[in-house]
């Protein structure tokens, strides 16, 4: 497992169990079931302590942690027959953002999302989740057939934002962003969002523009990088903590703020660590909101989306 820097002392705990463990393996007598049993319940409080406080920043670290659930992940564990549909019928495919038809416990569904990918492959095939305009494009025709064919849309959000690169910026990368966010807002079919890592700038609220917005306890979601925060108010990288908290980019602080309708919480010690009960979470959280919003009428659901964004512009004001 990836250890984070504020993760240490469970680390050296969990290498001591680990060590115990040989020992007893090796010599087949010593009985250390005891003692493991000791640092286990350690490791535990050490976990409820340390993810009970964490600083805007250290929440940073753990929604981008390597080994939290990806798209494809939640796709395997939750969704039956998925066929993924690639293209945007302009340019070509985008592997940040993938899509297709499903089965999501009994409802057919589009399933749209941002994958980061795993390891330095698939990181780079999917370029880190990032998303060039071919991507919002193929987002934006994937719910325009959801909308045709009567289908709810899922939305799984996890990217830094938006691919900055000049050759997206010159297939019209902000047009493509606004496109998708007017398409989410004009569909006349349940729209769920969850943002399951992080939530980066537009290239985020590209596909969360739902009718429900849900949030894992540890995510984030903001209009900024605390780096890029840091980097343009105080010109140094090193206001990174600074920068986090003033951006309110929390779960906690979001739901607080009314911009997000539910926290999904995470098992002890973050998704990471419990990947399938995080998955099995998400899964219910969705199960639960779909039910809630089926069979409403496609006017009001519309509505429902265009009042939202309008009231976040009332509170913002």
């Amino acid at each position: 497992m990836n250890f984070l820097d504020f993760e240490k002392p469970i680390a050296d705990l969990e290498g001591k169990i680990e060590e115990l463990r040989h020992i007893q393996d090796d010599s087949g007598e010593l009985n250390i079931a005891e003692e493991v049993a000791k640092l286990e319940a350690k490791v535990e409080r050490q976990l409820r302590q340390t993810y009970s406080r964490l600083t805007p920043w250290q929440k940073t670290q753990v929604a981008r942690h390597p080994d939290r659930p990806r798209f494809h992940d939640y796709i395997d564990a939750l969704v039956a027959d998925f066929t993924p549909l690639a293209g945007d019928r302009t340019f070509g495919e985008d592997p940040a953002i993938i899509g297709g038809l499903g089965r999501f416990q009994g409802f057919s569904a589009v399933i749209i999302g941002h994958e980061k990918g795993h390891d330095t492959e698939t990181r780079l095939r999917h370029n880190f989740g990032m998303a060039r305009p071919e991507g919002y494009r193929k987002a934006k025709r994937l719910m325009e057939m959801a909308d045709h064919f009567g289908l709810p849309v899922i939305t799984l959000v996890d990217t830094a934002g938006a691919y900055p690169g000049v050759d997206a910026e010159a297939r019209g990368q902000a047009e493509a962003i606004a496109r998708s966010i007017e398409t989410c807002l004009s569909i006349r079919v349940p729209l769920i969002s969850v943002i399951i890592g992080e939530g980066g700038s537009g290239g985020a609220i590209a596909l969360a523009a739902g009718n429900r917005v849900l949030m894992l306890e540890h995510a984030i979601y903001s209009v900024i990088s605390p780096e890029g925060c840091a980097s343009i108010l105080w010109r140094n990288q090193e206001q990174v903590q600074q920068a986090a908290e003033a951006l309110r980019l929390t779960a906690q602080d979001l739901s607080g703020l009314g911009l997000v309708d539910e926290v999904v919480q995470e098992p002890l010690g973050a998704a990471h660590r419990e990947r399938d009960e995080a998955i099995r979470r998400v899964g219910e959280a969705i199960e639960r909101v779909l039910h809630d919003l089926a069979g409403q009428d496609g006017g009001v659901l519309r509505q429902q989306r265009r009042d939202r964004i309008v009231e976040m512009g009332r509170g913002a004001a």
